[in-house]
Protein backbone atom coordinates (compact mmCIF):
# COMPACT_ATOMS: atom_id res chain seq x y z
CA UNK A 1 0.00 0.00 0.00
CA UNK A 2 1.33 3.44 -0.91
CA UNK A 3 1.42 6.19 1.67
CA UNK A 4 -0.84 9.23 1.62
CA UNK A 5 1.84 11.88 1.25
CA UNK A 6 -0.43 14.75 2.29
CA UNK A 7 -1.47 13.10 5.56
CA UNK A 8 2.10 11.95 6.15
CA UNK A 9 3.48 15.44 5.69
CA UNK A 10 0.87 16.89 8.03
CA UNK A 11 1.61 14.30 10.73
CA UNK A 12 5.36 14.98 10.51
CA UNK A 13 4.57 18.66 11.06
CA UNK A 14 2.22 17.84 13.96
CA UNK A 15 4.92 15.65 15.52
CA UNK A 16 7.40 18.52 15.28
CA UNK A 17 4.90 20.90 16.90
CA UNK A 18 4.32 18.55 19.84
CA UNK A 19 8.09 18.18 20.27
CA UNK A 20 8.35 21.99 20.44
CA UNK A 21 5.96 22.02 23.40
CA UNK A 22 8.58 20.49 25.72
CA UNK A 23 11.11 23.33 25.24
CA UNK A 24 8.11 25.68 25.43
CA UNK A 25 7.20 24.18 28.80
CA UNK A 26 10.81 24.66 29.91
CA UNK A 27 10.63 28.39 29.15
CA UNK A 28 7.16 28.68 30.72
CA UNK A 29 8.27 27.03 33.95
CA UNK A 30 11.67 28.72 33.84
CA UNK A 31 10.10 32.16 33.92
CA UNK A 32 7.81 31.27 36.82
CA UNK A 33 10.50 30.08 39.26
CA UNK A 34 13.16 32.13 41.08
CA UNK A 35 16.45 33.08 39.45
CA UNK A 36 18.21 30.41 41.51
CA UNK A 37 16.14 27.55 40.08
CA UNK A 38 15.74 28.38 36.39
CA UNK A 39 18.23 25.88 34.98
CA UNK A 40 17.05 22.98 37.11
CA UNK A 41 13.40 23.29 36.09
CA UNK A 42 14.37 23.75 32.43
CA UNK A 43 16.73 20.79 32.54
CA UNK A 44 13.96 18.59 33.95
CA UNK A 45 11.93 19.31 30.82
CA UNK A 46 14.77 18.92 28.35
CA UNK A 47 16.07 15.70 29.89
CA UNK A 48 12.71 14.09 29.15
CA UNK A 49 13.47 14.43 25.45
CA UNK A 50 16.36 12.05 26.00
CA UNK A 51 15.20 9.67 28.70
CA UNK A 52 11.65 9.22 27.40
CA UNK A 53 12.87 8.64 23.85
CA UNK A 54 15.20 5.87 25.04
CA UNK A 55 12.41 4.29 27.08
CA UNK A 56 9.90 4.64 24.24
CA UNK A 57 12.23 2.95 21.77
CA UNK A 58 13.14 0.10 24.11
CA UNK A 59 9.77 -0.81 25.66
CA UNK A 60 7.38 2.14 25.72
CA UNK A 61 5.77 1.91 22.31
CA UNK A 62 5.34 -1.83 22.64
CA UNK A 63 3.77 -1.57 26.10
CA UNK A 64 1.30 1.02 24.80
CA UNK A 65 0.36 -0.32 21.37
CA UNK A 66 1.40 -3.97 21.03
CA UNK A 67 -0.83 -6.78 22.28
CA UNK A 68 -2.92 -6.65 25.42
CA UNK A 69 -2.45 -8.00 28.95
CA UNK A 70 -5.71 -7.95 30.97
CA UNK A 71 -6.71 -4.74 29.20
CA UNK A 72 -4.17 -2.81 31.31
CA UNK A 73 -0.91 -2.86 29.37
CA UNK A 74 0.55 -4.14 26.13
CA UNK A 75 3.30 -6.72 25.72
CA UNK A 76 6.95 -6.61 24.65
CA UNK A 77 6.51 -8.09 21.16
CA UNK A 78 7.58 -4.79 19.60
CA UNK A 79 10.32 -3.91 22.10
CA UNK A 80 13.18 -2.03 20.41
CA UNK A 81 10.63 -1.52 17.60
CA UNK A 82 11.08 -5.16 16.62
CA UNK A 83 9.38 -5.99 13.35
CA UNK A 84 8.75 -2.36 12.42
CA UNK A 85 9.57 -1.52 8.82
CA UNK A 86 9.67 1.91 7.25
CA UNK A 87 7.11 0.62 4.73
CA UNK A 88 4.53 -0.41 7.37
CA UNK A 89 1.30 1.55 7.37
CA UNK A 90 -0.52 2.56 10.55
CA UNK A 91 -3.76 0.80 9.60
CA UNK A 92 -5.83 -0.14 6.54
CA UNK A 93 -7.92 2.99 7.16
CA UNK A 94 -5.00 5.33 7.78
CA UNK A 95 -2.13 4.91 5.37
CA UNK A 96 0.51 7.04 7.03
CA UNK A 97 3.79 5.30 7.91
CA UNK A 98 3.67 3.46 11.22
CA UNK A 99 6.97 5.08 12.18
CA UNK A 100 5.32 8.51 11.95
CA UNK A 101 2.65 7.40 14.43
CA UNK A 102 5.39 5.99 16.69
CA UNK A 103 7.19 9.33 16.59
CA UNK A 104 4.02 11.33 17.19
CA UNK A 105 3.00 9.30 20.23
CA UNK A 106 6.56 9.51 21.55
CA UNK A 107 6.30 13.30 21.76
CA UNK A 108 3.20 12.95 23.95
CA UNK A 109 5.16 10.64 26.24
CA UNK A 110 8.01 13.17 26.38
CA UNK A 111 6.01 16.14 27.62
CA UNK A 112 3.68 14.40 30.08
CA UNK A 113 6.15 13.68 32.93
CA UNK A 114 7.75 17.08 32.33
CA UNK A 115 4.42 18.71 33.23
CA UNK A 116 4.70 17.31 36.77
CA UNK A 117 7.98 19.10 37.52
CA UNK A 118 6.36 22.49 38.01
CA UNK A 119 4.69 21.26 41.18
CA UNK A 120 7.89 20.39 43.06
CA UNK A 121 10.06 23.15 41.60
CA UNK A 122 13.28 23.88 43.54
CA UNK A 123 12.86 20.96 45.96
CA UNK A 124 13.71 17.67 44.23
CA UNK A 125 17.13 16.14 43.52
CA UNK A 126 17.95 15.36 39.93
CA UNK A 127 18.76 11.68 40.53
CA UNK A 128 15.43 11.20 42.29
CA UNK A 129 13.60 12.98 39.47
CA UNK A 130 15.17 10.74 36.82
CA UNK A 131 14.11 7.63 38.74
CA UNK A 132 10.64 9.08 39.23
CA UNK A 133 10.26 9.89 35.54
CA UNK A 134 11.22 6.37 34.45
CA UNK A 135 8.95 4.65 36.98
CA UNK A 136 6.09 7.05 36.31
CA UNK A 137 6.15 6.38 32.59
CA UNK A 138 6.24 2.62 33.17
CA UNK A 139 3.57 2.47 35.87
CA UNK A 140 1.22 5.35 35.02
CA UNK A 141 1.61 6.81 31.54
CA UNK A 142 2.13 3.63 29.53
CA UNK A 143 -0.81 1.75 31.13
CA UNK A 144 -3.26 4.61 30.59
CA UNK A 145 -2.06 5.19 27.05
CA UNK A 146 -2.76 1.53 26.35
CA UNK A 147 -6.11 1.54 28.15
CA UNK A 148 -7.40 4.61 26.30
CA UNK A 149 -5.59 4.73 22.94
CA UNK A 150 -4.14 1.24 22.60
CA UNK A 151 -7.38 -0.73 22.60
CA UNK A 152 -7.29 -1.59 26.30
CA UNK A 153 -9.86 -1.64 29.08
CA UNK A 154 -11.12 1.95 28.96
CA UNK A 155 -11.34 1.88 25.17
CA UNK A 156 -13.52 -1.24 25.46
CA UNK A 157 -15.85 0.74 27.76
CA UNK A 158 -16.28 3.34 25.02
CA UNK A 159 -14.17 6.00 26.72
CA UNK A 160 -13.04 8.81 24.41
CA UNK A 161 -10.11 11.17 24.93
CA UNK A 162 -9.29 13.07 21.77
CA UNK A 163 -5.80 14.29 22.68
CA UNK A 164 -5.00 13.56 26.32
CA UNK A 165 -7.34 14.92 28.98
CA UNK A 166 -7.14 11.58 30.79
CA UNK A 167 -3.88 10.19 29.48
CA UNK A 168 -1.84 13.39 29.85
CA UNK A 169 -3.37 16.13 31.97
CA UNK A 170 -5.41 14.30 34.61
CA UNK A 171 -2.63 11.82 35.35
CA UNK A 172 0.15 14.43 35.39
CA UNK A 173 -1.91 16.88 37.44
CA UNK A 174 -2.74 14.37 40.14
CA UNK A 175 0.85 13.09 40.20
CA UNK A 176 1.85 16.70 40.74
CA UNK A 177 -0.46 17.00 43.74
CA UNK A 178 0.93 13.78 45.21
CA UNK A 179 4.47 15.10 44.83
CA UNK A 180 3.51 18.35 46.59
CA UNK A 181 2.21 16.40 49.57
CA UNK A 182 5.32 14.21 49.65
CA UNK A 183 8.10 16.80 49.32
CA UNK A 184 6.43 19.51 51.38
CA UNK A 185 6.93 23.25 51.15
CA UNK A 186 9.90 25.23 49.91
CA UNK A 187 12.15 26.75 52.56
CA UNK A 188 12.11 30.09 50.75
CA UNK A 189 8.80 30.46 48.97
CA UNK A 190 9.00 32.82 46.00
CA UNK A 191 5.57 34.03 44.92
CA UNK A 192 6.58 36.33 42.06
CA UNK A 193 7.94 34.98 38.75
CA UNK A 194 11.48 36.06 37.97
CA UNK A 195 10.91 36.61 34.22
CA UNK A 196 7.51 37.31 32.72
CA UNK A 197 8.97 37.54 29.18
CA UNK A 198 10.16 33.92 29.54
CA UNK A 199 6.64 32.91 30.61
CA UNK A 200 5.22 34.69 27.55
CA UNK A 201 7.71 32.95 25.25
CA UNK A 202 6.87 29.59 26.80
CA UNK A 203 3.14 30.20 26.46
CA UNK A 204 3.56 31.15 22.82
CA UNK A 205 5.48 27.95 22.08
CA UNK A 206 2.98 25.83 24.00
CA UNK A 207 0.01 27.45 22.25
CA UNK A 208 1.64 27.01 18.86
CA UNK A 209 2.61 23.41 19.59
CA UNK A 210 -0.88 22.63 20.89
CA UNK A 211 -2.24 22.79 17.34
CA UNK A 212 -0.14 19.71 16.61
CA UNK A 213 -1.17 18.18 19.92
CA UNK A 214 -4.91 18.49 19.24
CA UNK A 215 -5.38 18.75 15.48
CA UNK A 216 -2.73 16.07 14.90
CA UNK A 217 -4.67 13.63 17.08
CA UNK A 218 -7.06 13.03 14.17
CA UNK A 219 -4.03 11.38 12.49
CA UNK A 220 -5.10 12.65 9.07
CA UNK A 221 -6.27 15.84 7.39
CA UNK A 222 -10.05 16.18 7.26
CA UNK A 223 -12.84 18.32 8.65
CA UNK A 224 -12.32 17.07 12.21
CA UNK A 225 -8.65 18.09 11.98
CA UNK A 226 -9.67 21.63 11.09
CA UNK A 227 -12.33 21.64 13.80
CA UNK A 228 -9.85 20.53 16.47
CA UNK A 229 -7.42 23.22 15.30
CA UNK A 230 -10.05 25.96 15.55
CA UNK A 231 -11.48 24.68 18.84
CA UNK A 232 -8.00 24.72 20.36
CA UNK A 233 -7.49 28.39 19.58
CA UNK A 234 -11.02 29.44 20.52
CA UNK A 235 -10.94 27.71 23.91
CA UNK A 236 -7.51 29.14 24.74
CA UNK A 237 -8.53 32.65 23.71
CA UNK A 238 -11.80 32.67 25.66
CA UNK A 239 -10.04 31.24 28.69
CA UNK A 240 -7.31 33.88 28.52
CA UNK A 241 -9.83 36.72 28.31
CA UNK A 242 -12.00 35.36 31.14
CA UNK A 243 -8.96 34.87 33.40
CA UNK A 244 -7.78 38.38 32.57
CA UNK A 245 -11.21 39.76 33.50
CA UNK A 246 -11.33 37.82 36.79
CA UNK A 247 -7.85 38.99 37.75
CA UNK A 248 -8.63 42.57 36.74
CA UNK A 249 -11.73 42.66 38.90
CA UNK A 250 -10.08 40.94 41.87
CA UNK A 251 -6.67 42.66 41.77
CA UNK A 252 -7.72 46.00 40.35
CA UNK A 253 -5.21 45.65 37.51
CA UNK A 254 -5.00 43.46 34.38
CA UNK A 255 -2.29 40.85 34.97
CA UNK A 256 -0.22 39.47 32.07
CA UNK A 257 0.77 36.29 33.92
CA UNK A 258 -2.89 35.67 34.72
CA UNK A 259 -3.85 35.99 31.08
CA UNK A 260 -1.09 33.57 30.05
CA UNK A 261 -2.09 31.08 32.75
CA UNK A 262 -5.69 31.29 31.58
CA UNK A 263 -4.66 30.46 28.03
CA UNK A 264 -2.83 27.32 29.19
CA UNK A 265 -5.85 26.33 31.31
CA UNK A 266 -8.07 26.64 28.25
CA UNK A 267 -5.67 24.57 26.16
CA UNK A 268 -5.53 21.80 28.76
CA UNK A 269 -9.31 21.73 29.20
CA UNK A 270 -10.25 21.59 25.52
CA UNK A 271 -7.72 18.81 24.81
CA UNK A 272 -9.97 15.76 25.45
CA UNK A 273 -12.92 17.31 23.59
CA UNK A 274 -11.24 19.19 20.72
CA UNK A 275 -12.49 16.92 17.93
CA UNK A 276 -15.83 15.97 19.45
CA UNK A 277 -17.58 19.30 20.17
CA UNK A 278 -18.71 22.34 18.19
CA UNK A 279 -16.74 25.58 18.18
CA UNK A 280 -19.41 27.40 20.20
CA UNK A 281 -19.06 24.65 22.80
CA UNK A 282 -15.28 25.09 22.72
CA UNK A 283 -15.78 28.76 23.59
CA UNK A 284 -17.96 27.77 26.55
CA UNK A 285 -15.39 25.17 27.65
CA UNK A 286 -12.71 27.87 27.58
CA UNK A 287 -14.81 30.08 29.86
CA UNK A 288 -15.53 27.22 32.26
CA UNK A 289 -11.85 26.27 32.25
CA UNK A 290 -10.78 29.67 33.54
CA UNK A 291 -13.37 29.71 36.33
CA UNK A 292 -12.66 26.15 37.50
CA UNK A 293 -8.87 26.43 37.35
CA UNK A 294 -8.88 29.88 38.98
CA UNK A 295 -10.99 28.53 41.85
CA UNK A 296 -8.74 25.45 42.12
CA UNK A 297 -5.67 27.64 42.55
CA UNK A 298 -7.52 29.68 45.16
CA UNK A 299 -8.35 26.47 47.00
CA UNK A 300 -4.72 25.37 46.85
CA UNK A 301 -3.60 28.70 48.29
CA UNK A 302 -6.17 28.50 51.08
CA UNK A 303 -4.92 25.06 52.09
CA UNK A 304 -1.28 26.12 51.80
CA UNK A 305 -0.28 23.45 49.28
CA UNK A 306 3.05 24.44 47.70
CA UNK A 307 2.25 23.49 44.10
CA UNK A 308 4.81 25.99 42.92
CA UNK A 309 3.60 26.43 39.34
CA UNK A 310 -0.03 25.37 39.75
CA UNK A 311 0.25 22.11 37.84
CA UNK A 312 -2.66 20.55 39.73
CA UNK A 313 -4.86 23.63 39.41
CA UNK A 314 -4.25 24.20 35.70
CA UNK A 315 -3.40 20.83 34.13
CA UNK A 316 -4.98 18.45 36.64
CA UNK A 317 -8.27 20.26 37.15
CA UNK A 318 -8.27 21.42 33.53
CA UNK A 319 -7.91 17.87 32.23
CA UNK A 320 -10.51 16.46 34.63
CA UNK A 321 -12.96 19.26 33.81
CA UNK A 322 -12.43 18.79 30.08
CA UNK A 323 -13.20 15.08 30.23
CA UNK A 324 -16.38 15.66 32.23
CA UNK A 325 -17.45 18.42 29.82
CA UNK A 326 -16.79 16.05 26.92
CA UNK A 327 -19.22 13.65 28.58
CA UNK A 328 -21.80 16.44 28.64
CA UNK A 329 -21.31 18.17 25.26
CA UNK A 330 -20.05 15.51 22.82
CA UNK A 331 -22.16 15.16 19.69
CA UNK A 332 -22.09 12.76 16.75
CA UNK A 333 -23.50 15.64 14.68
CA UNK A 334 -20.07 17.22 15.07
CA UNK A 335 -18.03 14.03 14.71
CA UNK A 336 -19.82 10.81 13.70
CA UNK A 337 -16.83 8.82 14.98
CA UNK A 338 -17.36 10.26 18.46
CA UNK A 339 -20.33 9.84 20.77
CA UNK A 340 -23.38 11.70 22.03
CA UNK A 341 -23.04 13.21 25.47
CA UNK A 342 -25.42 13.94 28.32
CA UNK A 343 -27.11 16.83 26.54
CA UNK A 344 -27.91 14.47 23.67
CA UNK A 345 -29.53 12.06 26.12
CA UNK A 346 -26.58 9.67 26.49
CA UNK A 347 -26.22 9.30 30.26
CA UNK A 348 -24.05 6.20 29.86
CA UNK A 349 -21.31 8.08 27.98
CA UNK A 350 -21.25 10.82 30.60
CA UNK A 351 -20.92 8.27 33.38
CA UNK A 352 -18.09 6.30 31.74
CA UNK A 353 -16.14 9.48 30.96
CA UNK A 354 -16.52 10.65 34.54
CA UNK A 355 -15.63 7.22 35.95
CA UNK A 356 -12.57 6.94 33.69
CA UNK A 357 -11.11 10.30 34.69
CA UNK A 358 -11.78 9.68 38.40
CA UNK A 359 -10.06 6.28 38.17
CA UNK A 360 -7.09 7.78 36.32
CA UNK A 361 -6.78 10.66 38.80
CA UNK A 362 -6.95 8.42 41.87
CA UNK A 363 -4.55 5.85 40.43
CA UNK A 364 -1.99 8.48 39.37
CA UNK A 365 -2.12 10.12 42.82
CA UNK A 366 -1.66 6.90 44.80
CA UNK A 367 1.00 5.34 42.57
CA UNK A 368 2.96 8.60 42.32
CA UNK A 369 3.03 9.04 46.08
CA UNK A 370 4.07 5.41 46.49
CA UNK A 371 6.86 5.80 43.93
CA UNK A 372 8.29 8.84 45.70
CA UNK A 373 8.20 6.96 49.01
CA UNK A 374 10.13 4.08 47.43
CA UNK A 375 12.64 6.33 45.67
CA UNK A 376 13.31 8.20 48.92
CA UNK A 377 14.54 4.91 50.42
CA UNK A 378 17.01 4.56 47.55
CA UNK A 379 18.17 8.15 47.25
CA UNK A 380 16.96 11.33 49.00
CA UNK A 381 14.18 13.04 47.08
CA UNK A 382 14.08 16.42 48.78
CA UNK A 383 16.85 19.00 48.49
CA UNK A 384 18.36 20.13 51.81
CA UNK A 385 17.28 23.47 53.27
CA UNK A 386 20.80 24.90 52.92
CA UNK A 387 20.91 23.89 49.24
CA UNK A 388 17.54 25.52 48.64
CA UNK A 389 18.77 28.76 50.18
CA UNK A 390 22.01 28.67 48.19
CA UNK A 391 20.07 27.93 45.02
CA UNK A 392 19.28 24.55 43.54
CA UNK A 393 21.01 25.37 40.24
CA UNK A 394 24.38 26.06 41.86
CA UNK A 395 24.03 23.37 44.55
CA UNK A 396 23.03 20.48 42.27
CA UNK A 397 24.41 21.38 38.86
CA UNK A 398 27.19 23.89 39.47
CA UNK A 399 25.63 26.27 36.97
CA UNK A 400 23.60 29.48 37.20
CA UNK A 401 21.33 31.13 34.68
CA UNK A 402 22.53 34.68 35.37
CA UNK A 403 25.69 36.39 36.49
CA UNK A 404 25.24 37.47 40.09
Amino acid sequence: MSFDTGNTGFMLLATSLVMLMTPGLAFFYGGLVSKKGVLTIMMQSFVSLGITTVLWFTVGYSLCFSGDVFGIIGNLDMAFLSGVSMMDVLSPNNNIPLIVFISYQMMFAVITPALITGAFAERVRFKAYVLFQILWLLLVYFPFTHMVWGGGLLASWGVLDFAGGIVVHATAGMAALASVFFVGKRVERVTEPHSIPLIALGTALLWFGWYGFNAGSELRVDGVTALAFLNTDVAASFAAVVWLAIDWKKMGKPKFVGMLTGAVAGLATITPAAGYVSTSTAALIGCIASVVCYLAIGLKNRFGWDDALDVWGVHGMGGITGVILLGIFASTKVNPAGADGLLQGNVHFFLIETAAVVIAAAYAFVISYGMLTLIDKITPVRVDASEQLTGIDAALHGETAYLM
